[in-house]
């Protein structure tokens, strides 16, 4: 499964190659993608990297290849980001000219639904719970389950190990209970909100951090209230 950044730029870099027989610079990548910083295109090409999509040939500057596209071609049943096939690139690829644009089947936006953002929660230290319905995010409504959902900013590092970085939008399905293990937001003395996995003690509840560097925070019952639980997880790059 590719991001919609991370198709764009593989149609780029597949699109300049045919073009110019070398791939694009890193400032040529920035631009074709309307990003702020070439750390965003380091991040893409470690991913397709990762994902066998390209190939980091060494030794030489600018030097990618293209081991395999998604095959998007099929006009009756036209890919998504979920289902998209694979091509593997050979001595024998064509030569025609693919548009840089991204194909209609992943510029279609999905069904989606607009949900609240209320603010930034504490992946860290707790802060004072948002509640400023001004703003609201689209999701796919694939991400969602029944029930009420909100959205949230992550703000911290707290929660960094079970893969939730700053920066991050969470996705959150309103409840009042939730079991152990669960990541929840947590409402604590009225005032403050935070992002930990929830977890019963002996007559305590435990908020706990998934990252070492951060303590687990022990409170009485009466002090907690649980706002919703985590069901999803967007991110920019």
């Amino acid at each position: 499964m590719l991001t919609r950044k991370q198709y764009e730029l593989l149609v780029y870099i597949d699109n300049h190659l045919r073009d110019h027989g070398i791939s694009p610079s890193f400032d040529e990548m920035k631009e074709a993608l309307s990003l702020k910083s070439k750390s965003g295109i380091h991040r893409l090409i470690t991913g397709l990297e990762e994902r066998g999509f390209i190939r980091r040939l060494a030794h030489r500057a600018r030097a990618l290849e293209v081991l395999r596209l998604p095959d998007n071609n099929d006009d009756d049943a036209p890919a998504t980001a979920t289902t998209a096939r694979v091509t593997p690139i050979t001595s024998a690829r064509k030569t025609t000219h693919r548009p840089a644009m991204v194909p209609s089947a992943f510029s279609e936006i999905q069904e989606s639904v607009s949900l609240p953002l209320f603010g930034r929660i504490a992946a860290g230290t707790p802060i004072e719970a948002l509640r400023d319905q001004s703003t609201h995010v689209q999701v796919p409504a694939a991400l969602l389950g029944t029930g009420e959902h909100y959205a949230l900013e992550v703000s911290g590092d707290s929660m960094i190990e079970a893969g939730i970085l700053d920066g991050d939008t969470v996705l959150i399905q309103r409840c009042e209970q939730a079991n152990d293990g669960t990541i929840v937001v947590a409402l604590v003395d009225d005032s403050e909100a935070t992002l930990k996995r929830f977890k019963r003690g002996l007559g305590q509840i435990l908020l706990e951090p998934a990252n070492a560097r951060y303590e687990t925070r022990s409170l009485t019952p009466d002090r907690v209230q649980i706002q919703g639980r985590l069901v999803g997880l967007l991110r920019q790059y």
